[in-house]
């Protein structure tokens, strides 16, 4: 009796953790989405060398310490393209991120490694992206709605496009 109350438990674990690992996946290689993004003309990398005051505003927009000396991104005229990672919960999401001319084209998860809130990496969702600039303050301009059960990987995409946002007005400037 007992092999019996325990094969629909062993069912539900493997069931279980096989939906966990669907839930993580490699969507698109970072060099094929900038490629794509440009036409199929990857522009020449270049840098943005963060600055000590830099610093401070990118740690204000992520909420964490912020470690890098430097972020990539591809230019073309003024359309730039940051590929860009961040936790969820445990693990980084990466996220492209398209911007022109101070508004989100794009915003496309690349590579998601957590268990949950993988619904993130939909259209649906990353759809309300598009057209957002920075607002006086600093936050977008627009509100982007939540998906239940990812909260944390909405606020992740959230925080990497304002990034993209302040990082393309730095690019800009340091021209």
């Amino acid at each position: 009796m007992r092999h019996v109350a325990i094969l629909p438990i062993a069912l539900l674990v493997l069931l279980s953790s096989v939906l966990s690992a669907s839930a993580r996946g490699r969507y698109q290689e970072p060099a094929e989405f900038i490629n794509t993004s440009f036409g199929g003309q990857t522009p020449i990398v270049s840098k943005l060398w963060v600055t000590k005051e830099t610093k401070a505003e990118i740690e204000k927009i992520m909420d964490r310490k912020w470690t890098s000396l430097r972020i990539r991104y591809w230019q073309r005229d003024s359309k730039l393209a940051f590929v860009l990672d961040e936790i969820s919960k445990e693990r980084p999401i990466t996220a492209g991120i398209i911007v022109t001319d101070g508004k989100i084209d794009r915003v496309k998860v690349l590579i998601y490694r957590e268990s949950r809130g993988w619904e993130v990496r939909h259209a649906f969702f990353t759809d309300q992206f598009k057209g957002a600039a920075l607002d006086p303050m600093g936050q977008l301009d627009r509100e982007i709605d939540g998906i239940s059960g990812a909260t944390l990987s909405v606020r992740a995409l959230t925080r990497l496009s304002r990034l993209s946002l302040y990082l393309q007005q730095q690019c800009i400037n340091a021209e």
